[in-house]
């Protein structure tokens, strides 16, 4: 991005990013377009109610007086994602191509009634020239957070701007919906991969998402690309911030009405915008609040749908292997994770825990295979609190482990099969193949209807003092082609069995995959 290689090999993403600051910041401030965070305007809604101003940080506006008559602009890329409470708080995002003046969002309980309006908050993203390869840019991303919703209910919304209505006729193909979460635990279905992209492939898994009727979507990090070489460092080639205009069109079709719940993987570290390396990602998306440092790890949170908590990670802040974060938490978000488990397990309505994060504890890919940050920080936990799905990213392939126990085998876990993580052990999953180019194995591939077992596989995990080789005996399925995550949540009365049926999903819409997760309910 712009700092010298031999520089860049000896510094921090803070340093990165405070180097690009002084080379640039005086051209960006002549050119009148620094990175500039919109007053939170955004209101919340309760049908036969009224709006009221959401609560949360402030931030200073300035927000670029509009250029080019509003008419003329169409919203895009809208994405939505849950607040802290999935049964009462979602915000809608979305982005516009240039400055427009007082964008908005229309609500209502019929798409003929979007009688209630809120105003919008607005987040303006500059990219000089001489970051990346996109010239000077800037990007307009719009933000509207709803709180005091009511518990599995449908609503319809719009988002427009002075000049564009959507509650005018011929506008109302852009209203789109969602459902919060119900109020007691019930069946539902949610997805997940990483490593998407923008590209053919997912757009295909993206197709295919939709038709699982999930309540929500989890990215498991390397979101968008628009830093391809993913090291966390400034002299990364071809650094293009207009490809997330690109991947927010993409993913809209699906986004607009399924919350998209991103955690950061190492592609998603962007040094210009903020020493963290995640100010382009603040502008882009708005989660819950509720991690250990909203200032270092944006993209630590966790809630709870029906009876499943969700734990997004930050793997960047624990890896050895791409090391431009590593430690920014201090400590702090592992202490927050075992705080997390340990009242998640306890609480009384929670079956089910998921944990998603980048990097992987377990897989044998010949590109990244497994992160020693992970197991040596995180997998103790999961196996304290007997997790009962870890999903990654990172390796651009699938696979997944039998139920592992202290490094080991704990018990087989063949196609079909159960486990039982109260006795057994944690299985982990890597769903990285849903669009970016595909890595490799050193074992055959071995799935749903083409097992090939293997006892034991050669692999290597990324350790402080570099790479381990090791041999495993835990890769129990492996596919390489692109491929997603489909999870059925079935509650169950108390003292009966819950499950979690998961299934691996294939771009052609075959089935490589499944097994149960099973835990006696509360």
């Amino acid at each position: 991005m712009g700092v010298p290689e031999k520089l860049a090999e000896r510094m921090s993403m803070a340093e990165q990013h405070e180097y690009l600051r002084a080379r640039f910041s005086r051209r960006t401030m002549i050119r009148g377009g620094a990175v500039t965070l919109g007053a939170v305007a955004g209101g919340a809604f309760v049908p036969g109610g009224t709006a009221q101003a959401a609560t949360g940080p402030a931030r200073s506006t300035a927000p670029a007086a509009a250029t080019v008559d509003g008419a003329h602009v169409a919203p895009f890329g809208r994405h939505l994602a849950w607040g802290n409470d999935p049964r009462t708080e979602i915000t809608v995002s979305w982005q516009v191509p240039v400055a427009v003046k007082k964008p908005f969002i229309r609500i209502g309980a019929h798409p003929w009634d979007l009688s209630r309006k809120m105003e919008a908050e607005v987040r303006t993203l500059h990219t000089p020239a001489g970051v990346g390869a996109s010239g000077d840019h800037t990007q307009y991303y719009l933000h509207a957070r709803l709180t005091r919703l009511r518990p599995g209910r449908t609503y319809y919304y719009g988002v427009g701007h002075q000049g564009f209505d959507p509650a005018e006729p011929h506008l109302l193909g852009t209203v789109g919906t969602f459902t919060t979460a119900p109020a007691h635990k019930a069946p539902f279905t949610f997805t997940a991969f990483g490593d998407e992209g923008v590209g053919y492939h997912g757009l295909a898994n993206n197709s295919l998402l939709l038709g699982q009727n999930p309540a929500f979507h989890l990215h498991a990090g390397d979101i968008a690309y628009a830093d391809p070489s993913g090291a966390g460092k400034t002299t990364d080639t071809g650094f293009d911030a207009r490809t997330w205009d690109s991947f927010l069109a993409q993913t809209e079709t699906v986004a607009k009405q399924v919350p998209w719940m991103p955690a950061y993987g190492n592609h998603d570290m962007e040094a210009w915008y903020s020493p963290n390396g995640y100010g382009g990602e603040d502008a882009r998306w708005t989660l819950p609040d509720n991690g250990p440092d909203r200032k270092n790890l944006p993209g630590v949170y966790s809630f709870v749908y029906g009876n499943t908590a969700v734990i997004s990670l930050d793997a960047n802040d624990i890896s050895y292997e791409i090391p431009a974060n590593l430690g920014i938490s201090g400590g702090t978000q592992t202490t927050w994770l075992e705080g997390q488990l340990k009242k998640f397990r306890a609480a009384r309505d929670v079956d089910f825990i998921v944990v998603f994060f980048h990097h992987c504890a377990y897989c044998t890919s010949t590109a990244h295979a497994s992160e020693g940050g992970v197991r040596q920080e995180w997998v103790p936990l999961f196996e304290k609190y007997t997790v009962d799905l870890v999903i990654n990213g990172h390796n651009h392939q699938y696979e997944r482990t039998d139920v592992i126990k202290a490094g080991e085998v704990a018990k087989k876990l063949p196609i079909g099969g159960t486990a039982y993580p109260e006795t057994d052990g944690v299985v982990y999953v890597t769903a990285g193949a849903a669009g970016r180019s595909l890595y490799a194995f050193t074992a055959p591939d071995t799935y749903e209807g083409h097992e090939h077992e293997t006892d034991s596989v050669a692999s290597f995990v990324n350790t402080k003092d570099g790479k381990v080789h090791e041999t495993v005996g835990w890769s129990r399925v492996r596919y390489l082609d692109y491929s997603f995550l489909r999870v059925d949540v079935s509650p169950a009365p108390r003292g009966r069995q819950a499950t979690l049926k998961v299934s691996g999903i294939a771009e052609t819409g075959d089935r490589i995959d499944h097994f149960t997760v099973s835990r006696t309910a509360k």
